[in-house]
């Protein structure tokens, strides 16, 4: 027999996934259209993107760069995508030589390049080594977006942009970034294979100098 209290809780976490999933259709798709718009400008083009989190928000990030690197549906050429945290011998030797909070940001510093992207995926918006990593990316000319849980937080204020999850559960955040992440695929393969379609991608000092974008392309359709 099911447990009533457990059955609860289960339609609670439903029920907030669906309300967090109402409020990124709501307010997000314009901004990952518009990513997915600016990232297929970067990576056709040579460019690569970089991604990192810790703990679920690492599984999210490697999902983002497998889908990337493999296909997300459609067949199309693979692109580079590196999930740093997944770099286990640099996570290690450099969280023994220059502490935790450094093992992303070296990272970025070695691999980052003017005008790629770096993603950071946080539900709390508050961890040392995705700070480090956004400042790291911004010295390194790279364009800086966040995925965070609710805002304002400091990972959002380090990146150039962010995309804020308002839920309260660190699992419901988790599980609308992964939502998030096919979007943003979805929104890549549209712009990439539409010809025109991608927008220039930004330049690396304009980046570095902290320069904050607004608009967004509209890439997804309403469904009637």
């Amino acid at each position: 027999m099911t447990d009533h209290f457990a059955l609860d809780g289960a339609h609670r976490h439903c029920q907030s996934l669906q309300d967090a999933l109402d409020r990124l259709r709501s307010h997000g798709l314009g901004r990952l259209g518009d990513w997915g718009a600016r990232l297929a400008s970067v990576l056709p083009a040579g460019g690569r993107l970089l991604a990192a989190g810790n703990g679920g928000s690492a599984a999210q990030a490697q999902h983002l760069t497998a889908e990337l690197v493999g296909r997300y549906r459609q067949e199309r050429p693979a692109y580079s995508a590196i999930a740093l945290h997944a770099e286990t011998s640099s996570v290690t030797a450099i969280g023994n030589d220059y502490g935790f909070d450094q093992v992303f940001a070296r990272q970025v510093a070695a691999h980052g390049r003017p005008g790629d992207v770096l993603v950071l995926l946080s539900t709390s918006g508050r961890s040392p080594n995705l700070i480090s990593a956004a400042i790291a990316g911004r010295t390194a000319g790279m364009e800086v977006w966040a995925m965070t849980g609710p805002g304002p937080n400091p990972l959002a204020e380090a990146a150039h942009e962010a995309l804020h999850v308002d839920a309260p559960a660190t699992a419901t955040v988790q599980e609308t970034h992964l939502v998030a992440v096919h979007l943003l695929c979805e929104a890549f393969d549209s712009a990439a294979a539409t010809p025109g379609g991608a927008r220039p991608a930004a330049r690396g000092r304009d980046r570095a100098a902290g320069t904050k974008r607004t608009g967004a392309v509209p890439v997804f359709r309403r469904l009637p």
